[in-house]
């Protein structure tokens, strides 16, 4: 027996002492991997920037302690790391090209556009750019038309085939629960509230979809064949082909691939591409070392600011939480008062990439945005979305950039407000009320609003859309009877949205920096991204793992679905009077 008891505590002993050990070397390597990821990338001669993309894209992309969890299923990349990688590529003698490996990038195509745009910017400086692909989808073959040369698998395809916009309508699923959506609105292009009370498209949203779509798709062929040398025509007759069901040969004979090439043979072709020999090395630095590579720019000693203030997520709709996403007016409201008293700041590029949100937050920081404005130069950016709220927040900006590709406009308002009698008629839960006054049980969602409720939300819903008109009016110098023509919640692309003047110029952040340092009238100055992101510790300190992991790993699963059942779940924090764009604007 005491054999038995002391082969037992040894077997314990030695199972907590081998865990604790195993804890801690999990520790060393852990810690170790934030600190390599930090240190600053050498560049040795030959090396090759490899553009992997393979994830989602985000606007601003905050390295999270618990991103090494997830897997490589997970990757999340941040535009700007993207761009500012190229540029650094560029600037580097040491690297002699750029491989572009596609393989899916969530993105909507403004971002691709930006980053296209600066691959083309890339090109100028002599040197290469290859790209390849087992099978390419629409919207990285878009981005990686602009390469000098187009490589596909031999067994590959390319998804060519054209835009389509396929919203989703949740009245019948709400009808069987029990509950309806009582809507309250002005637009009559404001179709955000249409998945919750019809089955189907408006006839009104129909015809600014077909517009906004035949607007970008006309933009991606029109690029496309600049770069590749096929007329637009062309490109329309091989997308009604499906050319994705032929074989690879076909994308060649087409003109839209230049090589037929086994992944494993890519490598050979790169060095061939850079004049390396087969025996020799060819380093090649991934989107993780070119963040830490140094800028070839001297550090300005001026002491001059041009800060580039990112706003991006849905304004005050506590949807994105979980992944450090959303607009947070009371954030952003003191980060601007505090960029408007910082004497060296000199101009502000505000960078929106928005769908809008609360009303209420949207005109906090209009008037963040305007109190800013008296004091500098304020020049706003656009993104893939700066629309209803994201254009409320944008309107009284000295200068509006949008991509041709942007959506935007949506000028319009609406409030929803749920009707539960039916369920709780279903379980059999019964209400009742004393109340001294008319209005005393005013929000109860467990019956139907009645009439003076509905004029009282109706009148102020009318009063937001015609303060959200005063504010682009008073912005845009058109009056409000001209805007009211081309408000109505219908949303434009960015370049309809110029010929109707609701944006100034066509460009990507980098047009927009031009602008401001113009403007501001300095000669030396630093370039500044607001709000800072959070170190290692910060985020570690900040982030509810579960939460966090959880939302991750939805959104992956889910894509475009997951923002609208977000939106459901988090109804009760909502505010009730919104100016934002349809959920089902995600175009594929």
């Amino acid at each position: 027996m005491k054999d038995f008891l002391k082969f037992t505590l040894a077997t314990v002993t030695g199972i907590i002492v081998s865990s604790v050990v195993l804890f801690f070397i999990s520790i060393l390597i852990f810690f170790s991997a934030v600190s390599s990821s930090e240190s600053e990338t050498q560049v040795r001669k030959n090396s090759i920037m490899m553009l992997e993309l393979n994830g989602t894209l985000a606007e601003r992309c905050q390295n999270n302690p618990f991103d090494f969890l997830m897997g490589d299923d997970y990757k999340t990349y941040g535009l700007d790391d993207v761009l500012s990688s190229i540029k650094k590529a560029k600037e580097n003698d040491d690297i002699k090209g750029i491989y572009i490996e596609a393989t899916s990038l969530g993105a909507e195509f403004a971002s691709n556009e930006e980053i296209r745009d600066a691959l083309k910017d890339f090109k100028e400086s002599g040197k290469f750019i290859v790209a390849y692909s087992d099978n390419y989808t629409q919207n990285l073959y878009y981005l990686s038309s602009v390469a000098d040369k187009v490589l596909l698998n031999p067994q590959g395809m390319i998804e060519w085939r054209g835009l389509a916009s396929t919203p989703i309508f949740f009245k019948d699923l709400l009808a069987k629960i029990g509950v309806e959506m009582q809507i309250f609105k002005v637009g009559t292009y404001k179709s955000a509230v249409e998945p919750f009370i019809s089955t189907e498209m408006s006839p009104a949203n129909r015809e600014q979809i077909d517009a906004y779509l035949t607007s970008v798709w006309g933009q991606i062929t029109g690029e496309v064949a600049e770069s590749r040398k096929v007329s637009v025509d062309s490109l329309n007759a091989i997308a009604d082909r499906m050319l994705m069901f032929y074989p690879a040969e076909e994308s060649v004979k087409c003109g839209l691939v230049d090589t037929l090439i086994y992944k494993n043979d890519v490598r050979n072709y790169l060095k061939a591409m850079a004049g390396i020999d087969k025996d020799d090395s060819m380093p090649v630095l991934g989107l993780s070392d070119m963040i830490n590579v140094k800028k070839n720019v001297p550090k300005d000693k001026s002491g001059n600011v041009i800060a580039v203030y990112y706003a991006f997520g849905e304004i005050d709709s506590n949807t994105s939480s979980a992944s450090n996403e959303g607009i947070d007016s009371k954030k952003v409201i003191k980060d601007l008062r505090s960029l408007k008293d910082d004497k060296n700041v000199k101009a502000v590029v505000l960078r929106v990439n928005s769908p809008g949100g609360s009303a209420y937050g949207s005109e906090q920081i209009w008037y963040a945005v305007s109190e800013l404005k008296k004091e500098k130069p304020v020049i706003v950016s656009m993104g893939d979305y700066a629309a209803s709220g994201g254009y409320y927040i944008s309107c009284n900006a000295d200068t509006i950039v949008a991509e041709p590709t942007t959506l935007t406009g949506s000028i319009g308002i609406f409030g929803m407000f749920p009707n539960a009698k039916g369920l709780t008629d279903k379980i059999g839960v019964n209400f009742d009320v004393v109340k001294t006054n008319q209005y005393a049980d005013f929000g109860m969602l467990t019956r139907p609003m009645n009439d003076g409720e509905k004029g009282l939300i109706q009148m102020y819903v009318n009063n937001g859309y015609d303060l959200f008109l005063t504010r682009c009016s008073d912005g845009r110098s058109i009056s409000k009877e001209e805007l009211d023509k081309i408000a109505q919640g219908r949303v434009w692309t960015g370049s309809m949205a110029k010929e109707l003047g609701l944006v100034d110029e066509l460009g990507g952040l980098d047009k927009a920096l031009e602008i401001a340092i113009a403007k501001a009238g300095v000669d030396a100055y630093t370039v500044m991204n607001y709000p800072g992101k959070e170190n290692f510790f910060e985020s570690l300190m900040n982030t509810n793992p579960g939460n966090y992991i959880k939302a991750r790993m939805l959104k992956g699963t889910m894509g475009g679905l997951f923002q609208q059942f977000s939106i459901l779940k988090n109804f009760d924090k909502c505010d009730r009077i919104q100016a934002r764009v349809p959920f089902e604007l995600n175009i594929r």
